[in-house]
């Protein structure tokens, strides 16, 4: 018997494996970062809902406060930890993978009894899903240069995860809101069962994905002390580890967590912005769906045009999207409307993604393959902290388009502003010392 999605399934595994991906390993990871993406749309869908859609916008700005103040605010004291602490178990990746779901499915069980009794266990819960999601995404990252299969570039191949997790997130969204309309507590049920998935997914991820074999870690600096890594102990007496990951990169990094930031920003900012002052016509969840529609979309497209463009000059690449947010941003906050916040959202979401391919493709091109795994994990941490700041700012801003708006072009200058010349510096000097990955 063919039933109709035994054929989706098979055409969805033709896809993630197909060009060497299904020997590398890639494509498993593939459908496992799809499956992490389905999981966490379910749950925000159901606190969203709580949290958000419940209360009148007065009472629901004081509920989100309070929920970032008992969940960020921890989080972003331990995020600096996530990625060391992973540093030190490199060869458990698949089990903290594994590991990760599992907590999320078990506190999606939590959370399907506090969502409904309004409990104060709805906040410590909600914090450990939150690190649960974050530390998979540093495994994640850590986990991808494993798993290239042959002639494939870093930037190709996380543009095809990032894609899959969007494909995914794009079909759990509808289901979600499905559930939802059966009660608070059904589209938790339907994440628990997704993270159990999940678990048993990461566990068939290869082998080599725990192996640490020629690794070492990063320290994500320039200074000329670190420069010269594997050799440091042999000439110093100093003990390895530490390498410097370039100037390049740091510029790079900076720069992306200006963006991230700013996503942060808007996501919290809009949220309430939309809910009292909805685009006109509309109502304030069809206001938020179109911004969200439009940043989902910039996303996806970013990922595409980065894995066409096969990290080609990442330096300029950053510097020039980040440009194009700056404009907007500002072009948004002088002439503030409905249509430009939908084109800044759709703009954010495409730099944030190609962007952060470029990142990427810097981190390949430019940093040892002995510290290459290290140095994504530690930077992944960093811009998810940035992006914790900036949804602490857009929470505390008062709901004034303008302001808040300027605020966001503000986070962009400065980003753009303290990289811009050291990555057209990095882009001229250093593009011919070292050889790209296409």
């Amino acid at each position: 018997m063919h039933l109709p999605f035994t054929g989706a399934a098979r055409g969805i595994r033709r896809a993630t494996h197909a060009h060497g991906a299904g020997e590398s390993g890639l494509g498993k990871l593939i459908e496992l970062h799809g499956v992490n993406g389905a999981g966490d749309v379910m749950i925000t869908v159901a606190l969203a809902s709580t949290v958000f859609f419940s209360v009148p916008t007065d009472e629901a700005r004081g509920r989100v406060a309070l929920y970032l103040a008992i969940t960020m605010a921890p989080f972003t004291l331990l995020a600096p930890v996530i990625g060391p602490l992973l540093d030190r178990v490199p060869h458990g990746r698949r089990a903290a993978m594994a590991g990760a779901m599992l907590a999320r499915a078990l506190l999606a069980l939590i959370l399907s009894s506090a969502v409904v009794t309004g409990s104060l266990e709805l906040y410590p819960a909600a914090l450990g899903v939150l690190v649960a999601s974050k530390a998979y995404g540093v495994v994640r990252s850590a986990v991808v240069p494993r798993l290239l299969p042959p002639g494939f570039s870093l930037v190709k191949a996380n543009s095809r995860v990032t894609l899959g997790g969007l494909l995914a997130t794009g079909v759990a969204a509808p289901i979600g809101a499905g559930l939802q309309i059966l009660g608070p507590r059904w589209p938790l049920y339907g994440a628990f069962v997704i993270f159990v998935a999940g678990m048993f997914l990461s566990f068939s991820l290869p082998p080599k994905v725990d192996s640490a074999k020629g690794e070492a870690k990063a320290l994500l600096a320039a200074d000329e002390e670190h420069l010269h890594g594997p050799h440091l102990k042999k000439t110093t007496g100093r003990r390895p580890g530490l390498r410097t990951v370039g100037p390049a990169v740091t510029h790079a990094l900076a720069a992306n967590a200006a963006l991230r930031c700013l996503s942060g920003f808007l996501i919290f900012f809009l949220a309430f912005l939309l809910r009292e002052h909805p685009m006109a016509g509309q109502s304030a969840a069809v206001s938020l769906g179109i911004v969200g529609v439009a940043a989902g979309t910039g996303n996806a497209l970013g990922t595409a045009v980065g894995a066409w463009l096969k990290a080609r000059a990442p330096e300029v690449i950053i510097v020039t999207v980040v440009a194009i947010v700056l404009g907007v941003a500002i072009t948004t906050a002088v002439f503030f409307g409905a249509f430009l916040v939908a084109c800044l959202a759709a703009c954010a979401g495409f730099a944030q993604a190609l962007a952060k391919l470029s990142l990427d493709a810097l981190i390949q091109r430019d940093v040892p393959e002995l510290v290459r795994t290290s140095a994504f994990a530690r930077s992944e941490t960093l811009l998810q902290m940035s992006w914790v700041v900036g949804g602490a700012i857009g929470i505390a801003l008062p709901l004034n388009g303008v302001l808040g708006l300027s605020v966001g072009a503000g986070i962009v200058a400065i980003g753009w502003l303290s990289t811009v010349r050291g990555l057209l510096a990095a882009a001229r000097h250093g593009s011919t010392a070292r050889a790209r990955v296409a």
